[in-house]
């Protein structure tokens, strides 16, 4: 399915409350991690659905989604306000008191806590799952920070790379910072890929891959974590990317009101392996009142 908003148009995927005789919960806007698509959230999408509607982003330069217009960049707070646009253009429009679940994997619960800081009358319930903040910098690397990225963006991305299958691709996506099994790649990739002569390339915006210009300092962090008021679930897992982050006791500690549930598991807990315990725990913090 699409979302047109005024400058790009989001695409997704969607699943259907499972039992429409039920009393109607708050739709749910679920948001993927970076170079991740909608399909990261296929595996737990059928528990979940028990719950109510799911609606799965595509974000800006990812999956089906639009890219940014040449000269811009994929900057953290634009992710942000596309999801607002979306929120109150398709999901909840002028009236006042309707609410929507936000759960967001990595990058998405990173854009998914910031709109419920900024605009918590919107959000019923927030769930972060291996995600707790964004990411920072201290403030004497910001010119570091700005040089790399300007110079990044005049070299360019490079060549476009070519994968004779969709196998070849996936072999490629099963390494990186956050490895996925052949199977787990197998399923999340094909939305990020589109056909290329004889083969496949990627359908994702090369961009998405260059330094930001500018990064939030860890007090900046903070200070918006303290800002989300909205009931919030961490899931933690065991093996994520967090697992082993000093100093997340004070990202914690910020949010008001919070529950932190570990998992087994690597970052992609909701979508590599036996994804149960991360369905079961987010099915019964939406469910419950």
């Amino acid at each position: 399915m699409q979302w047109p908003l005024r400058h790009i148009t989001l695409a997704g995927l969607s699943w259907a409350a499972e039992d429409a005789s039920q009393p109607v919960s708050p739709p749910v806007i679920m948001l993927h991690g970076w170079l991740d698509n909608s399909f990261t959230f296929s595996q737990i999408a059928p528990e979940l659905a028990k719950v109510s509607s799911l609606y799965a982003v595509d974000m800006a330069g990812h999956g089906h989604s639009g890219h940014r217009p040449p000269g811009q960049s994929y900057q953290l707070m634009d992710y942000v306000a596309d999801i607002a646009e979306l929120i109150e253009t398709h999901f909840c429009g002028p009236e006042q008191g309707i609410k929507v679940d936000i759960v967001g994997h990595s990058l998405g619960g990173i854009v998914g806590s910031l709109y419920a800081a900024a605009f918590p009358e919107r959000v019923r319930k927030l769930v972060m799952i291996d995600s707790l903040g964004a990411l920072s910098r201290p403030v004497d690397e910001t010119i570091p920070q700005l040089r790399k990225s300007i110079t990044k963006r005049i070299a360019g991305s490079g060549r476009p790379v070519v994968y004779p299958d969709i196998t070849a691709a996936a072999k490629v996506r099963e390494g990186g910072l956050s490895p996925l099994s052949h199977e787990a790649a197998l399923t999340l990739i094909p939305r990020n890929l589109q056909p290329e002569g004889d083969g496949y390339g990627w359908r994702t915006d090369a961009r998405l891959r260059h330094p930001s210009p500018l990064m939030m300092t860890e007090d900046q962090v903070v200070a918006s974590l303290k800002a989300v008021q909205t009931p919030t679930l961490f899931v933690s897992a065991k093996k994520g990317l967090l697992a082993n982050r000093k100093g997340l006791d004070d990202r914690l500690n910020a949010i008001s009101n919070v529950q932190k549930l570990e998992v087994p598991g690597g970052h992609h807990c909701h979508l590599d392996g036996d994804v149960r315990p991360v369905a079961d725990v987010v099915r019964n913090f939406l469910k419950k009142e």
